[in-house]
């Protein structure tokens, strides 16, 4: 059963190839994330990770390990605060900040990279799970 102050983390990274297939999947063909030539002329000097697959961590993460099996994802709010790359090890850090009514809770979603311990991504889910969450 989930606690408040409870944490869990997953260390991830994704590859040019995983950027590539996300871009396919959404049709979010930024050169930004794509075009290594255009990317150099940005102020990031080099392709980015979409954004939203960087935050996808969260839904595997909630939905498959913390809480677990069967959680049903019902909110996220992120913010992009830095630039996310290809081949960086991250790690996601999911904070419960407080157990709500109808066995759900209130989780802080983080993404920080793990050599420069930089917080890249800030937010909050909200998930239920009737079998892993205690019910108020």
């Amino acid at each position: 059963m989930l606690e408040v102050n409870q944490i869990y983390t997953h260390d991830f990274s994704f590859s040019q190839k995983d950027v590539e297939a996300f871009a396919t999947v959404t049709g979010d063909t930024n050169p930004l994330h794509l075009d290594a030539e255009f990317a150099a002329k940005t102020i990031f000097r080099k392709p980015i990770i979409h954004g939203f697959l960087g935050g996808s961590v969260f839904s595997k993460v909630l939905g498959t390990q913390f809480p677990g099996e069967g959680s049903i994802y019902l909110k996220q709010s992120m913010e992009f605060v830095q630039p996310m790359l290809v081949g960086v090890v991250y790690q996601a850090v999911f904070t419960v900040l407080e157990i709500l009514p109808k066995s759900s809770a209130r989780i802080e979603t983080k993404i920080i990279e793990v050599e420069t311990q930089k917080v890249v991504t800030t937010g909050e889910a909200i998930v239920m799970n009737r079998q892993l969450i205690p019910k108020i």
